[in-house]
């Protein structure tokens, strides 16, 4: 499939809002790239499993570059916690090449949807109730980070996002401040990316191409594109997001996971 004018400008469009949400939520951008690169996918003619997946991969993908681009923002202003970065990306990388290379292509596309609206809506839900920690939580011990970065990488994997609808709450809830999750969450997202996108090349290895330029379930030339836009809005994410106070932060991000998950979930049931 050649890129026409008004792909390319809807690809745009997309690598826009989504490095947008990158650096302002710490979300990696696919929460909102995922249904949107479904559409667009599923209204050139890729059938509607498949499209999920391919929207997924590439998602996921672009987290690599968005990532770099948030985090150097958020570092300027203090607020990654590498330390908590350092605990978390060893179990994020193990759960992210498990799901990318084995889980995801033995799951359909239908229900890696469902997954996807099931958990956005929670990660949204325990961003509204603002129920404050017991003052005494802290980030758990070794095993425990092992175990939670395990699950924030897997759980990206099948969904094509940069972990910020999971680490983020379970930062907070462990009584690390908004501002900082965030940015320790868009930190996060290139280790989360990298293990999966591997996983998606190693999974998809042997499938035909669906479009032209397609590598397994990565759809290059879409790829290509998107990022190109969204590194460049990234840092302006950041910088909002710095401006604004947590309560309205908590407000935005729960918003947004709302109306993704109601139309992944219409996906899941198409």
């Amino acid at each position: 499939m050649n890129l026409d004018p008004l792909l390319v400008l809807e690809l745009l469009t997309l690598g826009v809002g989504t490095g947008f949400l990158a650096g302002l939520l710490g979300i990696g951008g696919g929460m909102l790239m995922v249904p949107f690169m479904t559409l667009i996918l599923s209204h050139r003619g890729v059938d509607a499993g498949p499209a999920v997946k391919m929207a997924i991969a590439t998602s996921m993908a672009t987290i690599l570059f968005t990532s770099v681009s948030s985090v150097r923002a958020h570092h300027r202003r203090g607020a990654v916690r590498w330390d908590l970065v350092r605990q978390l990306a060893p179990g994020i990388v193990g759960g992210g090449l498990v799901a990318g290379a084995g889980a995801f292509a033995a799951i359909k596309g239908q229900a890696l949807a469902a997954v996807f609206a099931v958990f956005v809506a929670f990660s949204a839900t325990q961003m509204l109730r603002n129920k404050k920690p017991a003052a005494s939580r802290q980030m758990p011990g070794t095993a425990g980070s092992l175990g939670a970065g395990g699950l924030i990488g897997f759980v990206s994997g099948l969904v094509g996002a940069g972990g910020g609808f999971i680490s983020v709450p379970f930062m907070t809830w462990c009584n690390v401040a908004m501002h900082h999750a965030v940015a320790t969450s868009a930190a996060l997202g290139f280790p989360i990316a990298l293990a999966n996108t591997v996983g998606y090349v190693v999974g998809g290895w042997n499938l035909p191409p669906a479009l032209p330029g397609a590598m397994g379930y990565l759809w290059l030339p879409g790829l290509a594109v998107i990022a190109s836009a969204s590194v460049l809005t990234a840092p302006l994410g950041a910088k909002v997001a710095h401006a604004m106070d947590v309560a309205q932060l908590k407000k935005a991000f729960a918003g947004v996971l709302y109306l993704l998950a109601a139309y992944m979930a219409s996906r899941a049931l198409a």
